[in-house]
């Protein structure tokens, strides 16, 4: 078979999904290519962001035509043998790092997360082996490694094995104590440890692990810090309290999941925050 793949958010990240597509078909003797104006037996379109614009390709050059990710549908999953594969990082050259979750689910239920509707509960999914693929760095998007025993022993085997780790989708800092402080300063960061203040209520949280953090040595000691973006003041004032603890807060304006609406409000507050030189030399009441 001559199989298409179609990244639909685009390629500035690695999309795990048609990485395990592409391995699949390719250990089956298929043909696996970015979809072009070639003609297909199979194209596989895969988009994670909900407010991308499609790209629906022409039905008679790109025969049968499977869409995934969650920007189509939370409910739909890879079958397990395509899942359980080693990524085809092949397909994505321009990244050197190794991609996957260790764990997958959460056990939290923001409202504003639609990964425990999509995901369930916090369980075990793969060993760093199985898609480390003798890389040195690993970008991990599990959404609360830190809530799961299985996690925590991950995390153990990664130290062990000496190669730097970034979890991306930031660490739950209710959950830091000290003997958790005290095996992640021990990590490799790959990139600078990340936690999220969404709420007013996560500061003392957050202002308790940076103390456990820091004084464990977990380096560098600049955390970077998802602020959610709804109410403006609010978020100023989670900001304002990662500024002085001398954190990195990052802005993220909510997004609806159903409409796709953001508040052009929020998106100038965090391009205000985001923007480091502004940030740290312009205050928000006269940034235009």
């Amino acid at each position: 078979m001559k199989i298409g793949l179609i990244d639909v958010d685009g390629h500035n990240f690695p999309n795990l999904a048609l990485m395990k597509i592409s391995a699949y078909h390719k250990s089956i003797g298929d043909m696996v290519e970015w979809a072009t104006m070639g003609n297909y037996d199979r194209t596989y379109m895969s988009k994670i962001f909900t407010f991308t614009k499609d790209k629906d390709p022409e039905l008679g050059s790109y025969g049968e035509i499977i869409k995934g990710g969650t920007g189509y549908n939370i409910t739909n999953y890879l079958p397990y043998d395509m899942d359980r594969m080693y990524p085809d990082y092949s397909i994505y050259p321009q990244f050197k790092e190794a991609y996957g979750f260790l764990t997958r689910g959460c056990p939290n239920h923001c409202s504003w997360c639609i990964v425990p509707k999509k995901e369930g509960d916090i369980k075990p999914y793969m060993d760093i082996e199985e898609f480390l693929y003798g890389r040195k760095a690993a970008i991990l998007m599990d959404n609360n490694v830190l809530a799961s025993e299985y996690g925590l022993i991950q995390i153990e085997k990664i130290i062990r094995l000496g190669i730097k780790v970034d979890f991306n989708q930031g660490l739950d800092a209710c959950l830091i104590d000290n003997e958790k402080a005290q095996l992640l300063s021990k990590v490799k960061w790959y990139k600078p440890l990340r936690l999220a203040c969404d709420s007013e209520a996560q500061i003392p949280h957050i202002r308790r692990a940076t103390w456990l953090l820091r004084k464990h040595g977990a380096t560098p000691s600049r955390y970077f810090v998802y602020i959610l973006v709804k109410d403006i003041q609010d978020a100023m004032r989670r900001v304002e309290f990662c500024r002085s603890l001398n954190l990195d807060p990052f802005a993220q304006p909510y997004r609806d999941f159903d409409s796709n609406y953001v508040d052009p409000a929020a998106i100038r507050f965090a391009r205000w925050v985001n923007h480091k030189a502004i940030f740290n030399s312009v205050k928000w009441i006269d940034y235009k």
